[in-house]
């Protein structure tokens, strides 16, 4: 808009000198007059246009005056500004830099650039291959002070690199097994609170530091899946040995209440409950049904008894 007001400007400043000029030229004169007439209204479009700059929504604006940045931001929406200055709009919103080789895209909500996945050496001598996500944005109000002092390829001259060298400085402090698994979050915390230190006072907030998948060499692969089946068989191994603990614990508890009963039945029972016992079954025997006649044995002390069942003449 500077460059137009200034063109249309100088425009009328020629045209008023070519007409100083003309004498005795009423034709030439009045084309010269209309386009003085026309580069007017061009030059107040140009300046009402020029002093209303519209902000987008998650964007602030930072105002440039013949190259020097100004203190200050514009806010989204409508603003009146200096016919002469220059905007640069500068987007607040959450973005992610994404390190991965796999196609998909985990973080739809947010603007997501991509590169290759990282590979780090752990403090066993291991090299790593980690998918990682940060998200980060740009504070509003520092706007001014980061085009002013890095410009507005802030991502490719501060984040990446630091992204980069904050992964690879905190994982020569963990064994690859503990990234992997047990210290993961202990590894991704680390690396955040480098990541807060590289980005202090350069206008840029980290959100959040997203470890999404570490990729061992094969042999590691290889002896972790081992130990967790061996760990798997163990357990299982356990719980048959529980198993069958509580059963060999019933089969006592069991021996030992009919050794109990045992105990208890010859400890109460005479011989005269006995011999009775006996001959009330032999009378049930004789009594049933089923039966023609009973011989029963005898001895000392019983009675033989003999029942003769005749059936019908």
């Amino acid at each position: 808009m500077t460059g137009i007001i200034i063109f249309l400007v100088a425009a009328i400043f020629v045209l008023t000198v070519v007409r100083s000029q003309l004498k005795n030229n009423l034709q030439f004169e009045k084309i010269v007059d209309t386009l003085r007439i026309a580069a007017g209204v061009g030059i107040l479009f140009t300046v009402l246009f020029a002093a209303i700059v519209q902000i987008g929504p998650g964007e602030v604006g930072v105002q440039i005056f013949f190259g020097k940045v100004q203190d200050g931001i514009l806010r989204s929406g409508l603003n009146f500004i200096n016919p002469l200055m220059d905007v640069q709009k500068i987007d607040i919103k959450t973005q992610a830099y994404t390190m991965s080789g796999a196609n998909d895209q985990d973080v739809n909500e947010v603007r997501s650039n991509k590169s290759d996945p990282i590979q780090t050496l752990s403090s066993d001598g291991l090299t790593l291959i980690l998918d990682v996500t940060v998200w980060y944005r740009v504070s509003g109000d520092d706007a001014p002070n980061l085009i002013r002092t890095i410009g507005v390829d802030y991502e490719s001259k501060i984040v990446l690199p630091a992204i980069r060298t904050a992964i690879r400085d905190v994982a020569v402090n963990f064994v690859a097994t503990d990234i992997y698994s047990s210290k993961r979050d202990d590894y991704v915390n680390d690396v955040a609170k480098k990541l807060e230190k590289s980005f202090e006072g350069r206008g840029i907030i980290l959100e959040k530091v997203l470890l999404r998948n570490v990729e061992l060499p094969q042999k590691v692969r290889e002896a972790i899946d081992e130990k967790i089946a061996a760990e798997q068989r163990a357990q299982q191994m356990v719980y048959i040995l529980q198993k069958e603990r509580q059963e060999a614990e019933r089969k006592t508890v069991e021996a030992q209440g009919v050794a109990e009963a045992q105990r208890i039945i010859n400890s109460t029972i005479s011989n005269s409950y006995l011999q009775w016992k006996y001959i009330e079954t032999l009378k049930e025997l004789v009594n049933s049904p089923n039966n023609s006649f009973v011989i029963a044995p005898y001895d000392q002390k019983l009675t033989p008894m003999l029942n003769f069942n005749q059936g019908p003449k």
